[in-house]
């Protein structure tokens, strides 16, 4: 699924692509892909142009002139494609939107979506999420601060969106290993040494998993070289069974909340 890295990779490689650039046709081929009847959909993103885009958590927000906002969450499987008919990939499309001759392919929405919301809508819809770990105002006191008020495994932490927005299966994994911290470790034992090396960790594997692309390999566009890269830094995530780059014992993996959760049981202690 992708994670605040995979997201801000297509924020990245979108903005180049789509900004002040008008949507001129919209395809629907699965309505449970959306929030609106296909018609009215379709007449209110046609012929608008997309001013920004955001990302908040995992979601990304594409800001029209309209002042409405389609907000897509790819979930497990989803991801997107922007290029021409004949370089779309061979897969079923279920929400496509045509800028020209280009055009932006959602592919994989069967948990995913695509809506449409009013600004008020997007606040209520995002309201329950946690700050966003690399905003410059998110500092290690905060941080601190908030975590003091968790409890239990700090890997269900990690995963709590009203806790921290964007972090995931992959990141929670990786962040923990960084720090040399057993994801399986309960919070209320962690100490203030920790949980600053568990903050400072969190900002440097997010920041160099965005730099190469994120750990999701769909190439966002035609020559795409850098989406992706990141799945061979992985440390520890999808490692079962291999040598700790670290320590050289074998990487293990249990299951926290229903997730695979991935660490070295020797140097994270």
């Amino acid at each position: 699924m992708p994670e605040l890295p995979e997201m801000e990779n297509y924020k990245i490689r979108l903005e180049d692509k789509l900004l002040q650039q008008v949507i001129t046709d919209v395809q629907i081929n699965r309505e449970k892909s959306i929030n609106l009847q296909p018609e009215l959909f379709k007449n209110t993103v046609h012929r608008q142009k997309v001013v920004m885009i955001i990302r908040r958590g995992k979601q990304l927000l594409f800001h029209l002139e309209n002042g409405y906002v389609l907000l897509v969450h790819l979930m497990l499987g989803g991801w997107m494609f922007f290029g021409s008919e004949s370089e779309k990939p061979k897969r079923t499309i279920q929400v496509s939107l045509s800028f020209g001759e280009e055009h932006l392919y959602f592919i994989g929405l069967r948990l995913g979506y695509l809506h449409l919301l009013s600004q008020k809508e997007v606040e209520e819809k995002l309201a329950h999420l946690g700050p966003e770990p690399l905003d410059t105002d998110f500092s290690l006191n905060k941080f601190l601060l908030r975590i003091k008020t968790k409890h239990g495994r700090l890997k269900t932490a990690l995963l709590d969106q009203e806790f921290i927005a964007g972090i995931g299966n992959c990141y929670s994994a990786e962040i923990c290993f960084q720090a040399a911290i057993n994801p399986i470790k309960n919070i209320d034992e962690i100490t203030t040494e920790s949980a600053t090396k568990l903050y400072q960790s969190m900002l440097l594997v997010l920041k160099n998993a965005i730099k190469h692309g994120g750990y999701m390999g769909n190439p966002v566009h035609h020559g795409d070289t850098v989406t992706g890269r990141y799945n061979q830094q992985c440390q520890v995530y999808d490692r079962e069974g291999q040598s700790c780059l670290r320590c050289g014992a074998i990487i293990v993996q249990t299951v926290i909340s229903s997730r695979k959760t991935f660490f070295c049981p020797n140097c994270q202690t």
